[in-house]
């Protein structure tokens, strides 16, 4: 594929029309807006809690931190366009924030499928050996897994940046909800089919390939946990697969549902396809704090500490 020799340069700002044809945008932007603002507090008090307390700083715990700045990053690249648009109704997007955007939201993207990865390796060596687990999965090698996940991603985001950067926006009005990779390129008046090949591979490499190992790898726990005698212990663990499918399943449902539809010959129309972008970007950053927050005893231990260290005192009115 030959890239078409322009920058995009004469190309100030993008409109966002993904919302024009639906009604209560002022409902619809306020809704966003709080689980905008509710994933924003899961992930920051994950952070703050793991980041602060010394006793949290071990693999796992820097595993949740990792995907709670994976998530603020995921849903932000999307959602202050969404309430933008909504509440303030400014349709407008810079052609270098637009950009930005789709980078951030892309990274975002497989960097959060690579978290996804590392934390069912995670659990998986944990409950298969647990006696090696310490040496196994040091701090120093999950911060090196997590390093080289965002460089994995960085690297094949780039690239699509780059792809999209080289495009002729001639009418540049995009008719989804935010900026992302394939809302830019049909905004080109170019053929959009060619410049679909690198950002198909991705899709593939993250479905077809990084799925299957996450599902294997919650399934070999599985079958280590039926051969435990202990059945206190197998029904914490099988409460810790099923925490930790939820996430995974808030991820790729969207994803799959696209895919499988369109593989079938179901064309989805632009308010299906603008609802499951949606849907993908508040859904799962919403889901992973409280799951990890909820779900686990030590961090929920911490959270409760401080509140009961500094309680609301009433009013002397």
């Amino acid at each position: 594929m030959s890239l078409v020799n322009f920058s995009g340069q004469n190309v100030v700002e993008f409109t966002i029309t993904g919302f024009d044809h639906l009604p209560y945008h002022k409902l619809m932007g306020t809704v966003i807006l709080l689980a905008y603002c509710l994933a924003l507090l899961g992930s920051t008090t994950n952070i703050c809690v793991i980041s602060t307390d010394r006793r949290l700083h071990r693999p796992m715990y820097l595993l949740i931190c990792n995907l709670a700045l994976v998530d603020i990053m995921f849903t932000t690249s999307a959602s202050t366009t969404m309430i933008s648009v909504l509440l303030a109704g400014d349709k407008t997007v810079s052609y270098n924030s637009c950009l930005s955007r789709v980078f951030i939201h892309h990274l975002g993207d497989v960097t959060q499928c690579l978290a996804l990865s590392l934390m069912a390796l995670d659990r998986t060596v944990a409950i298969s050996e647990p006696l090696r687990y310490a040496t196994i999965l040091t701090n120093q090698r999950v911060f090196l897994l997590i390093v080289v996940s965002w460089l994995l991603g960085i690297g094949c985001i780039g690239k699509l940046a780059y792809i999209a950067d080289q495009l002729p926006y001639c009418q540049p009005v995009i008719k989804y909800v935010f900026c992302d990779y394939a809302a830019i390129t049909r905004a080109a008046c170019v053929d959009p089919e060619p410049y679909w090949f690198e950002s198909s591979i991705i899709s593939l490499w993250l479905i077809a390939g990084q799925l299957p190992l996450i599902l294997l790898s919650y399934g070999k726990l599985v079958f280590t946990v039926l051969r435990l005698p202990s059945t206190e212990k197998g029904g914490r663990t099988f409460r810790t697969v099923i925490c930790h499918l939820i996430p995974i399943f808030s991820f790729y449902a969207p994803k799959l549902v696209s895919v499988l539809l369109t593989r079938v010959g179901v064309r989805l129309y632009l308010t299906a396809r603008n609802a499951l972008q949606i849907i993908s970007t508040l859904v799962p950053p919403l889901i992973n704090p409280s799951v990890y927050c909820l779900q686990n005893k030590e961090i929920r231990g911490v959270v409760l500490r401080i509140f009961r260290r500094n309680p609301v005192l009433p009013s002397k009115d």
